[in-house]
């Protein structure tokens, strides 16, 4: 008796590439287009279902009709920077899929910003051993993390329009563009919050992008249709004279967000938010020391530039 075919879940490949027209497959390759992921979760068959409630003269499950279906794909990826200064690093295009606006200065930086308006969208082909599964159209949001004595990780969440889902072989890919990442500690790391050159526990921004199928009569397409960035630092409890958080947070008041991850040119990168307003504090306590929880609300300034990423 043969063996039966199983498929491993490490085993997988994903690959996005920017669309030049909307929902028409961009042809990611793997030499080209491949995307270094952690913990990735897709859904290819998300949607709604609509019961048909006949009126018969038995009972009985009459079955359900599929509708608004689309796919989704969350995934991770290690945050560090491009390998040189001044190059796009490999995640970034994943940021341009998230409304974000990507200029590059040669030499020098890669600044990422976000933009209200003519997004836009990538082709995701996500092949699971020997299965592939294309997303076109696709936008999402993302958030990130950085907690001390661990890799930083940006987190994304993509909505697409379903394409074909066939058997194909996993494809051969290049991943050396993706740099090695250094961990959130006191040598690499620094925040500033509020002018207060910050003990932090964690921080945590979602660049928290509204994201909606629309699948009307005559055009389907994903939308980013609003954004409110948010975010939650825990830092060490200091007293009121050294920085009091309480007073801020009634007083409504907004202030700068710095944080540097990385020292070395080339994998170097910088998250600011010009009018960051802390809200309701809670306290807390970890290895018997307090701490302070921090509601962030990132709000612009001039307009698009509540959180500005730089790679350099």
């Amino acid at each position: 008796m043969a063996e039966s075919t199983a498929r491993f879940v490490a085993n997988m490949a994903a690959l996005i590439k920017p669309e030049t027209v909307y929902a028409t497959d961009a042809t990611p390759t793997g030499m080209a287009n491949a995307i270094q992921f952690n913990d990735v979760t897709v859904n290819p068959m998300a949607g709604g279902e609509v019961s048909r409630d006949l009126l018969l003269p038995y009972f009985g499950h009459q079955g359900v009709i599929l509708t608004g279906t689309h796919a989704t794909l969350q995934g991770s990826v290690e945050l560090a920077g491009a390998g040189v200064a001044g190059d796009a690093p490999a995640w970034g295009v994943l940021l341009r899929a998230c409304g974000m606006d990507e200029v590059i200065e040669e030499g020098v930086d890669v600044q990422y910003a976000p933009i209200s308006g003519a997004f836009e969208a990538a082709t995701i082909y996500y092949n699971l051993d020997g299965v592939r599964h294309i997303i076109l159209g696709a936008r999402g949001t993302f958030s990130l993390s950085l907690v001390p004595a661990q890799i930083p990780r940006m987190t994304f969440n993509f909505t697409g329009l379903s394409g074909t889902i066939t058997d194909t072989a996993l494809p051969t890919v290049d991943l050396a563009a993706f740099v090695d990442p250094v961990p959130v500690n006191k040598a690499n790391t620094t925040m500033t919050l509020h002018g207060w050159a910050s003990i932090a526990e964690s921080i945590a921004l979602d660049l928290a992008n509204a994201v909606e199928p629309r699948l009307l009569i005559g055009e389907e397409s994903i939308k980013i249709t609003g954004r409110q960035s948010t975010g939650t630092a825990v830092v060490q409890a200091t007293s009121l004279a050294t920085k009091n958080w309480f007073a801020l947070s009634a007083a409504h008041t907004k202030g700068t967000l710095v944080i540097q991850h990385g020292t070395v040119a080339g994998n170097i990168i910088t998250f600011g938010a010009p009018k960051v307003q802390i809200g309701r504090v809670t306290q807390g306590v970890t290895q018997g020391i307090a701490n302070y929880s921090l509601p962030l609300m990132l709000t612009p300034d001039a307009g698009n530039d509540e959180l500005l990423i730089t790679v350099k």
